[in-house]
C-alpha cells in the first residue's frame, strides 16, 4: 500500500478542502476509485433509460439538479425528440430538501 502523503499536513483548510484532499488523495492511490457528481449520476440515469430501466435519481436540492440538466435536455429529451417519440428516456429526478437551494453553495 502506497504510503500516504504528508501535502496538507498542517495546512489550514476548510472542511470542504480537507475532504476533497481526502478524496482526490485516496482516489489517486486506488485507480478503480469513482468521484461522481449531479452531470455524472444525470448521464447515468439517462443511460440506464436508454438501456430500459426506469431510474429515479434524488438531487439534494433543485439547485444541485440544475448543474445536471444538459443530460436531461442533450441526452434524453433529445433522444425522444429525434426519434419522433419512438425512443422513451423514462427518468424521474427529484429533489430531496426544501427550501434551501437558494442558500446552498455550487462550490465544489
Amino acid at each position: 500500500m502506497p504510503l500516504r502523503s504528508n501535502a496538507t499536513a498542517g495546512k489550514e483548510m476548510t472542511v470542504r478542502e480537507a475532504l476533497n484532499a481526502a478524496f482526490d488523495e485516496e482516489i489517486s492511490m486506488d485507480l478503480r476509485g469513482l468521484l461522481i457528481t449531479e452531470a455524472g449520476f444525470a448521464g447515468v440515469e439517462v443511460g440506464a433509460a436508454f438501456y430500459g430501466l426506469r431510474p429515479v435519481v434524488e438531487f439534494m436540492t433543485f439547485n444541485f439538479a440544475m448543474q445536471a440538466i444538459e443530460q436531461v435536455i442533450n441526452s434524453a429529451e433529445k433522444m425522444n425528440y429525434m426519434s419522433a417519440g419512438n425512443t422513451s428516456v423514462p427518468i424521474v429526478s427529484r429533489g430531496a430538501a426544501a427550501g434551501v437551494s437558494a442558500h446552498h453553495s455550487q462550490a465544489s
